[in-house]
């Protein structure tokens, strides 16, 4: 039985369609108010508070999208679910765009409309409780993504409302602050969950073995080819692929991948055959894309196709009220891994130090930070003692002499190094360089 504090506005003007809904509605314990028309839904929304609306969207005179428009004015607090028989990808990105948190296909069934009315309840129960993650089970783990600013509860809202669409999602931020997250989030949400999830590191490989990677190859098609393998796109047919790093792809393969998302095929390596692939797609990088793109080193066709609907994670210092909360939860995950009593307290002068510190590695980097303290502190206390020494160097006077480039090179390649515990791959990332160049420098500095 649904809440009795749950009001519901629909909107449609087939009264026999109008009227099953209402009565379905009304059924499972929530209050319901109907009408034929927007005009007739405005009014309602000027002497009611609503928490969801669900409306037609082809409608005389005012169309379901345009009516969106007027209730983020009117009641922006109320969530959307938009029913239409006119159901095009334009129409379901441009709901999603202004905030709908579902749309539904006539003819649909009962139970489809009371599972998304449902979803929407959970969804907002869970912003009135105060819980500031965004929790989701994969791969047989339960995940959290954690976040009370306003910015990462916007990506919780969004990362919902797109995951039951089969759009491109383009995340962009730094390296650290969880793309993949939240890629494995949209994907966990969607109706693909039971499907496979694949995930490739678009730097991590040479651009012939990445082309077989990913589309496959045929026997004999190059040296070493001695049978036919299956690419990862055809692997994860009726799944969800993520490209991370997706900036780093050469052109010819950018070209290869822009005709796989608009033909839904690919063609192995050496072959001639084309296969048909049913695939969601979600890229990432830490690149600025569009400046890439007048260089001319990123296709910007493949851009908007990728980018249809954009999710931006914002740098852990750009949203400091979430650090007490993300210490917390790796504290209590590396208490499990403790062979000595849990950390209970995060002293004054360690909570100080985290909270001021730039981290240029962003969620990753405090989670290893955290596990490294973990590991030191001996007593139940989160002290100074337990974080880098790069963390907590004590003020100096000013000093008028002079280092070298190289010296601060070597300084700031040493403190990236050990705030990834030695990762030369997250290492690199931050840096901005590829790991060859990253061992050279390790070798040349000495680190």
């Amino acid at each position: 039985m649904a809440e009795s504090t749950i009001k519901i506005l629909l909107i449609d003007d087939d009264y026999v369609l109008r009227k099953g809904c209402e009565n379905l509605l009304a059924g499972a314990g929530y209050e319901v108010l109907s009408c034929r028309n927007p005009e007739e839904g405005m009014r309602l929304l000027r002497e009611n508070d609503f928490d969801i609306a669900v409306t037609d969207y082809q409608m005389p005179v005012m169309n379901g999208i345009e009516f969106m428009r007027v209730l983020q004015r009117l009641s922006p607090q109320t969530d959307v679910i938009m029913i239409t028989a006119y159901a095009t990808i334009e129409m379901a990105v441009e709901a999603m765009r202004l905030g709908a948190f579902d749309y539904l296909q006539k003819p649909f069934q009962p139970d489809q409309l009371l599972e998304t009315v449902r979803r929407v309840v959970q969804k907002r129960q869970v912003g009135k409780s105060g819980d500031h993650e965004l929790k989701f089970d994969f791969d047989g783990k339960t995940m959290r993504i954690i976040g009370k600013s306003k910015a990462m509860q916007q990506i919780f809202q969004i990362s919902h409302k797109v995951a039951p669409t089969n759009s491109t999602v383009l995340i962009t931020g730094e390296s650290g602050t969880g793309k993949e997250m939240i890629a494995r989030a949209i994907h966990a949400f969607s109706h693909r969950k039971d499907k496979p999830f694949f995930a490739m590191d678009c730097g991590s490989l040479v651009e012939t073995l990445f082309e077989s990677e990913l589309f496959g190859h045929v026997k004999g098609s190059f040296t070493g080819a001695s049978e036919t393998k299956h690419g990862t796109l055809e692997l994860a047919d009726q799944g969800t692929f993520f490209f991370d790093e997706i900036g780093n792809i050469s052109l010819n393969v950018q070209a290869k991948i822009l005709r796989a998302i608009q033909e839904k095929e690919i063609r192995r390596v050496g072959g001639t055959d084309t296969i048909r692939i049913d695939v969601r797609i979600i890229a990432a990088t830490n690149q600025n894309i569009e400046e890439a793109i007048q260089n001319g080193q990123f296709r910007e066709d493949l851009y908007y196709r990728l980018s249809v609907i954009p999710i931006h994670l914002p740098a852990l210092r750009e949203r400091p009220k979430d650090i007490p909360l993300l210490i917390d939860h790796f504290v209590s995950r590396y208490n499990q891994k403790r062979q000595k009593k849990p950390i209970k307290n995060v002293s004054e002068a360690a909570m100080n130090a985290l909270l001021t510190y730039s981290w240029p590695g962003n969620v990753r980097e405090l989670q290893n930070v955290i596990e490294r303290a973990a590991v030191i502190e001996e007593g139940t206390t989160l002290t100074i003692k337990g974080l880098p020494e790069h963390m907590v160097q004590k003020e100096e006077k000013p000093s008028h002499t002079m280092i070298s480039m190289a010296e601060m090179e070597k300084a700031h390649i040493a403190n990236v190094l050990d705030s990834t515990n030695r990762n030369i791959s997250q290492s690199a990332k931050i840096l901005k360089i590829d790991r060859k160049t990253l061992y050279d420098k390790i070798r040349k500095y000495k680190l």
